[in-house]
């Protein structure tokens, strides 16, 4: 059975799927990692592949930007296509100058002020959650291949251009965010309600406070630290 967003049909998907914004992401991690990776999707040119990595089933699928997009495209993976755990590869703007570009980020909370949560499941929080399981694997996987992490709360916005009016750093220092990204949110609200698990893993694309950035070539294709964390916890 597919939807209008997936044409994959049941089976077609593995149990874990990594998740990353970029579709073009997606394709990489899968032409990159995975053996033997077939393509289950490409409506909208949101990509989905499904292959094997040192011999476990693992999906990758594009989620798109934002919450809603994100929304949309892993509660259909939750509960149409029966999948069990979502890990969210994606890239965040660090607030604090000693964040490091390419530093990886285990997002142990998501704070933010989007309406996603209240009108779809009428979850009041602005604080949400991760699997807790899922984040220590995520911990001991990162140990087990010896790339140091960093662990913190991260903001996840509905607006990625801010007026002069906002103060992105004030934010930083109000909710005690580390980083700034727009999707991990929406998919912890989806798992906590679906009684499904849900992980984020990010890079560091960019530093807010000292503008440093990377190119979107680098953004696609050269995150690999994080794509290996998390495909060690399917191991």
């Amino acid at each position: 059975m597919s939807t209008p967003h997936n044409a994959a049909k049941k089976g077609d998907i593995a149990k874990t799927v990594l998740m990353p914004g970029d579709p073009l992401r997606a394709k990489f991690i899968a032409e990159t990692f995975f053996d033997n990776p077939v393509s289950f999707n490409d409506v909208r040119g949101m990509l989905g592949y499904t292959g094997t990595y040192k011999g476990k089933p693992v999906s990758v699928m594009g989620s798109g930007m934002g919450m809603p997009s994100m929304g949309i495209y892993s509660y259909e993976l939750y509960t149409t296509y029966d999948v069990d755990t979502i890990i969210r590869v994606g890239s965040c703007g660090a607030f604090d100058p000693a964040i490091k570009l390419y530093e990886v980020i285990v997002v142990d909370s998501a704070y933010s002020t989007s309406t996603y949560a209240k009108n779809a499941f009428k979850i009041d929080e602005e604080v949400l959650y991760p699997t807790k399981q899922v984040n220590e694997q995520l911990v001991v996987a990162a140990k087990e291949l010896n790339y140091p992490v960093l662990q913190g709360r991260i903001h996840s916005s509905d607006v990625f251009y801010f007026g002069k009016e906002v103060d992105m750093l004030q934010i930083h220092q109000d909710q005690n965010v580390i980083a700034a990204e727009m999707e991990a949110f929406a998919l912890f609200a989806n798992a906590a309600y679906c009684g499904k698990r849900a992980g984020c893993l990010l890079t560091v694309s960019d530093n807010i406070a000292t503008m440093e950035e990377t190119t979107p070539q680098e953004r696609q294709n050269a995150f690999t630290k994080m794509m290996e964390i998390a495909l060690q916890t399917v191991l």
